[in-house]
């Protein structure tokens, strides 16, 4: 069986490793990021209707900020997120399952001011008619070098999961830095747009049918089963 490589930041890392165990995955951990909060300022929440949230990471870096933010309802953009949130003092309007983009399909019609609260690193949204969205910058991932046991690892074929293109890029750049065969490695994206980041020279790159966990790891576990190309010079 080909080995399924995590590299998001922690807690999320560890969590997808337990997913990927309970399914029998033979999967390793390297979280080539860390996630370090963001000087912000909170504003007024009389301006806004409620807040959008795409990452359990805002609920947990944001720090003291989000106090003043309590009486607003937060749409969150799946499970883990809205169980950030809830941690941190929240109540939920709507959980999505499948990006922010169809989140904003389930905005209740009061809801029209949005204050979006995310990280560096985040998707462009349409906002549906008569919506506003104000954003504050939270947190980031902040990109580590490669370790030499993940280098080692990744010069033999190798399945890496890519939950954000952020990390395809930075990953794209370490095979670079440290000489390794992009066309040994396949790649599983949560996205068409993470899937692009990534570039060419992947022995394969393929994307899940929805964007979460669940669905890029019942992939993993499809394409771990098929040994697939052997490399390409």
């Amino acid at each position: 069986m080909v080995p399924l490589v995590v590299i998001r930041p922690e807690p999320g890392c560890t969590a997808s490793l337990h997913a990927a165990r309970a399914v029998r995955l033979e999967t390793h951990g390297f979280p080539l990021f860390e996630v370090v909060a963001r000087s912000w300022e909170a504003p007024a929440p009389g301006q806004f209707d409620a807040i959008l949230g795409g990452s359990g990471n805002v609920f947990r870096h944001a720090g003291r900020g989000l106090a003043a933010l309590r009486s607003l309802p937060v749409y969150a953009v799946g499970e883990t997120t809205a169980a950030a949130a809830r941690e941190a003092g929240f109540t939920i309007a709507a959980t999505g399952s499948g990006g922010m983009q169809p989140l904003l399909a389930e905005l209740d019609p009061a809801h029209r001011r949005l204050l979006r609260l995310a990280g560096d690193e985040r998707v462009p949204l349409t906002l549906p008619k008569g919506v506003t969205m104000d954003e504050r910058v939270v947190y980031a991932s902040v990109p580590r070098a490669l370790p030499p046991e993940l280098a080692a690892l990744l010069r033999a074929p190798a399945m890496i999961a890519l939950h954000s293109a952020e990390a395809a890029r930075h990953l794209a750049a370490q095979c670079v830095t440290h000489g390794i065969r992009r066309s040994l490695l396949r790649l599983i994206a949560l996205s068409p747009r993470i899937a692009q980041a990534a570039g060419d020279g992947w022995s394969e790159v393929a994307v899940a049918t929805v964007p979460n966990d669940k669905a890029l790891l019942a992939l993993a576990l499809q394409m771990c089963q098929d040994p697939g190309p052997r490399g390409r010079d």
